[in-house]
C-alpha cells in the first residue's frame, strides 16, 4: 500500500495544509485558503464572531428562517432529506428541519469533523427519530452522497451563511453546478447570500471592536505553528477588513506589522512591512447579480426571502 493510500485523515488534512500554504505564500500576491480558519479553536472563535453586536449575518438569516419558515416549507414541499454544506453548530438546520414537513434525513457536509460532531449532535437530540448522517468531506469539491438517504426522498441542498460568498464568482459558478450533480435530479438549494450595503456595517461587521474576528484571523497562523511546524510571530501581524468596491467584497489580510522572514516545511518566506497575506473573501451581492449566477450553474431562482432591513437574502434554487 502506498504512503499516500496509507495516510490517516489527520494526516492527509495535514499534507493539504501544508500544500495550501506553501501555494498560497509563494504567490506573487500571498494568501491562504479560508477553509484552513477552521480548526478547534477557529470553530469556537468563529461562533463567538456570530455573537458579537457587529456581526449581523447571522442573527439576520437566523430570523429570516424563523419568520419565513412556514412559507420555505410550502415551497419546498415534504419529504426532503436536507444536505447541509457547511453546517457550523447545526442551530440554523434545526430552525429549516423544524418547519419542514417529514423530512427525510439530515446530511451535514464538512470537512471539519469538529463542526460535523456539533451540527450532528444538536440536530439528532432536537429530532431523535431523523436519521443523522454526517459526510467528511470538502465541499467545494466532488463528493459522494450515495446511499445516505433513503431512495424515494429528495435532496434539498442547503448551503446558509453566505459561504457562497467566500467563492470567486467563477469558483461559486462551479460550485452551483457541482451542487447539481451531487444532489439527486430534481433536487432544490435553499442558499443564504448577503447583500451589498453600506461600507460601514460591512468593515465593522469584519472588524469587530472586541477583536474577535482579529483573534479568528490570527489563529489560522498559530494553526501553521502547530500543524505544519511553521515559525509566525503571531505579534508581527495585524488583521484588517477591507471594502473591495470594484468587486463588491470585504477582504480579510493579516498585514506584516514589519519587515520579516517566516520557515515553513523547509522554506523561508520574506515579508515586507505592510505586506498581507489575503485570508478570505466574503463578496456581497445584488439580487440580479444572484440570479445570473445561478442561471449559469443551471439553476433557476425559484424564491426569495429577505429581512425588512433587506440586510441579508435566502433563495430556493430549483435545477
Amino acid at each position: 500500500m502506498s504512503g499516500a493510500l496509507s495516510r490517516s485523515p489527520a494526516e492527509a488534512q495535514r499534507a493539504a495544509l501544508i500544500a495550501d500554504a506553501l501555494a498560497g505564500l509563494s504567490a506573487a500576491r500571498k494568501t491562504l485558503p479560508c477553509k484552513w480558519l477552521y480548526d478547534a479553536e477557529g470553530c469556537a472563535l468563529f461562533e463567538a464572531i456570530t455573537r458579537l453586536p457587529e456581526y449581523y449575518p447571522t442573527r439576520t438569516e437566523t430570523r429570516i428562517l424563523r419568520e419565513c419558515g412556514p412559507a420555505i416549507a410550502d415551497a419546498i414541499g415534504p419529504g426532503a432529506a436536507v444536505v447541509e454544506f457547511g453546517p457550523g453548530d447545526g442551530a440554523k438546520a434545526v430552525l429549516l428541519l423544524r418547519a419542514l414537513a417529514a423530512p427525510a434525513a439530515y446530511l451535514p457536509v464538512d470537512i471539519a469533523p469538529e463542526w460535523l460532531d456539533a451540527a450532528a449532535g444538536r440536530v439528532a437530540s432536537a429530532f431523535p427519530g431523523l436519521p443523522v448522517r454526517p459526510v467528511v468531506a470538502d465541499f467545494a469539491q466532488p463528493f459522494d452522497l450515495a446511499g445516505r438517504a433513503d431512495g424515494s426522498a429528495t435532496h434539498l441542498g442547503f448551503f446558509p451563511g453566505s459561504t457562497i460568498g467566500n467563492f470567486e464568482p467563477e469558483e461559486a459558478v462551479r460550485f452551483l453546478r457541482r451542487a447539481r450533480t451531487t444532489l439527486r435530479a430534481g433536487a432544490r438549494l435553499l442558499l443564504g447570500a448577503d447583500l451589498v450595503k453600506d461600507t460601514r456595517v460591512l468593515e465593522a461587521a469584519y472588524d469587530d471592536a472586541a477583536g474577535v474576528t482579529a483573534a479568528f484571523d490570527l489563529n489560522l497562523l498559530a494553526r501553521l505553528n502547530r500543524e505544519a511546524g511553521a515559525d509566525f510571530d503571531l505579534g508581527g501581524f495585524r488583521h484588517a477588513a477591507i471594502w473591495n468596491a470594484e468587486k463588491e467584497r470585504i477582504e480579510m489580510h493579516l498585514v506584516s506589522r514589519r519587515t520579516q522572514s517566516v520557515c515553513l516545511a523547509g522554506r523561508v518566506f520574506r515579508f515586507a512591512q505592510g505586506e498581507t497575506i489575503h485570508t478570505e473573501s466574503s463578496h456581497k451581492y445584488r439580487p440580479e447579480r444572484l440570479r445570473e449566477m445561478a442561471a449559469a450553474a443551471g439553476w433557476q431562482a425559484a424564491a426569495m426571502w429577505t429581512d425588512p432591513d433587506g440586510l441579508f437574502s435566502v433563495w430556493l434554487l430549483e435545477g
